[in-house]
């Protein structure tokens, strides 16, 4: 039996392959059902997000099988798909899960969506009883090794995006946010994105300027700020603690004199200015104002290729800590060989036996009543076989853990036949 990991990803394949690749919400359902049916592999896991499409799979199957499904499935030929894709095995299979969800294998190293889209597809495949006894111990052990990452290193930290670096320095800057008005100069995915990491931070107050009223309107709404066109800068200018542009305009649109206008209504209050467009939206000469503080992208990059350079290092202690978590579920797996299992099973079930026979030799020797004693040695002999089943019937029960509650069931309508 054998743990498989195939598919395709932003760094092995095209925008384009990956969409034809990608599998739809409506899609799963039929999807999951048909890998197993069409391939035979017993459990399986199907994760498909912007970035990569992967099966995660258990079974008595080839890696070219599982190729082959998922170009059938898709209707591309299987030489294309192999010429831009990647497939592990066992020990591989199990640190390139781990890494994934780590965010070690993202196109922004270290973030942590991923997670949640690992955790989405195993409840999803879950609740389509796709996922069995090995699987389920896998994934389970793949959050806890996740949750190690981020705790024990730095993977997670330090902004590596210009829209969150801004936000970083905003945040260093003014220690509170939430007491802060933003200003954000254009409504364009840079825009947004910083959008996005302020409200996290918990900004007090956004307004978000743009050419066009409708996508600063779009943009407002989903962050809960207000909208205005970029002709009502002047007015805006000085009700701003912090300005972030990106425009996609050919000349600056804030100068030097409209932020001395609004210094001077703000009564010298500062003025951070973080500047991400290229080219420029503010002018170099607003850093000659005092009390105006002009970053420029340049700027922000430095510290990015810093914070990158961080997490590379702290990648390096997160691997070491997913090669030591596969080397431990590779060796439980190894333990599941069912001839191993059954002789453990046989030689502790022995050992109840002989020694409640050897009790009940010891009581006729005695002179114990014979009826007595072979009554006493069949429940204690129950008893014991019984008690490990009992407590994980109880354990099962209390955590939900179906898997362990279907097993035992079959087991006991087998006995009853």
């Amino acid at each position: 039996m054998t743990i498989f990991a195939l598919g395709v990803n932003h760094k092995t394949a095209s925008v384009d392959l990956r969409e034809r690749v990608a599998f739809s919400p409506e899609q799963l359902h039929q999807a999951l059902a048909r890998l197993r049916a069409d391939t035979g592999v017993q459990e399986a896991v199907i994760l498909s997000t912007c970035n990569r499409t992967e099966l995660y799979c258990h079974g008595n199957v080839s890696s070219d099988l599982l190729m082959g499904w998922l170009a059938g499935y898709h209707g591309i030929s299987a030489e294309q798909l192999q010429a831009h894709s990647y497939s592990y095995e066992d020990d591989a299979a199990i640190e390139h899960l781990m890494a994934v969800a780590s965010g070690l294998d993202s196109l922004v190293l270290g973030e942590p969506q991923i997670l949640g889209q690992v955790k989405q597809a195993y409840q999803f495949a879950k609740n389509q009883t796709s996922v069995g006894g090995v699987l389920e111990r896998l994934f389970q052990q793949t959050f806890r090794v996740a949750k190690t990452v981020r705790s024990e290193t730095r993977v997670g930290e330090n902004a590596v995006s210009v829209a969150y670096a801004a936000v970083n320095l905003a945040k260093h800057i003014f220690a509170e946010l939430d007491r802060a008005t933003v200003l954000l100069v254009g409504a364009g995915d840079t825009a947004e994105l910083a959008a996005q990491h302020l409200k996290e931070q918990g900004v007090a107050r956004l307004l978000v300027a743009n050419r066009t009223l409708a996508r600063a309107e779009a943009v407002a709404t989903t962050f809960g700020g207000q909208a205005y066109t970029l002709g009502e800068l002047p007015e805006l200018l000085p009700q701003a603690d912090i300005v972030i542009s990106s425009t996609a305009s050919t000349l600056p649109i804030i100068g030097k004199g409209l932020i001395e206008s609004a210094l001077k209504s703000r009564k010298r209050r500062p003025m951070l200015l973080i500047d991400l467009a290229v080219p420029r939206d503010i002018e170099a000469q607003v850093n000659d104002l005092n009390d105006a503080y002009l970053y420029t992208v340049d700027d922000l990059q430095g510290i990015i290729t810093e914070n990158l350079k961080n997490r590379e290092d702290a990648a390096a202690e997160a691997r070491s800590i997913i090669k030591e978590q596969t080397g431990g579920f590779v060796a439980w797996l190894r333990s599941l060989d069912s001839v191993d299992v059954i002789r453990d099973f046989r030689q502790r079930t022995e050992a109840m036996a002989s020694e409640q026979l050897a009790r009940a030799r010891t009581q006729l020797q005695a002179g114990k009543d014979p009826s007595e004693v072979l009554e006493e040695l069949s429940q204690r002999l129950t008893k014991q076989f019984l008690h490990q089943p009992t407590k994980l019937l109880r354990d099962a029960g209390a955590s939900g853990d179906y898997l362990t509650l279907a097993v035992l069931q079959q087991l006991n309508q087998e006995d009853s036949k």
